[in-house]
């Protein structure tokens, strides 16, 4: 049964995205308001350029502790290296790349295009539903 659940019948459509000139200060504040532990920097035209994540932050607060303030754009602690996924796989698919990483969301690309976010917690109500 979950085989047949597809990355798009649970990501998240509505995406807060960032983009590199965005204080990480006001990108923290994203991220709380909206509950998230990632979002997409485009540029734009909407093209992705990174990810911006809880573990990026994690950077900003050790630089915070040594530079006794806390400053700096989002494309300066962003990752570039961003594993995307397919919006038309599995659901197990996607189960068994987050079990391969520490990553906890992917953007989820159809056609090339970003069209949404998928995260652990996306797979565990695709779990819950399905039974």
């Amino acid at each position: 049964m979950l085989a047949k659940i597809t990355i798009a019948d649970y990501m998240s459509k509505r995406l807060v995205t960032l983009t590199e000139n965005t204080n990480v200060v006001d990108a923290v504040k994203q991220l709380l308001d909206h509950k998230i532990t990632g979002a997409p920097v485009v540029d734009q035209r909407g093209r992705l350029l990174g990810m911006f994540s809880e573990k990026d932050v994690m950077r900003i607060v050790l630089e915070t502790v040594y530079n006794q303030s806390m400053s700096g754009k989002v494309g300066d602690y962003m990752s570039t290296e961003v594993i995307s996924v397919d919006a038309e796989s599995s659901i197990v698919d996607l189960a068994e790349k987050f079990e391969q990483t520490t990553v906890r969301s992917f953007p989820v690309f159809q056609d090339n295009e970003l069209v949404g976010i998928v995260s652990r917690t996306d797979i565990l109500r695709a779990l819950a539903s399905s039974h």
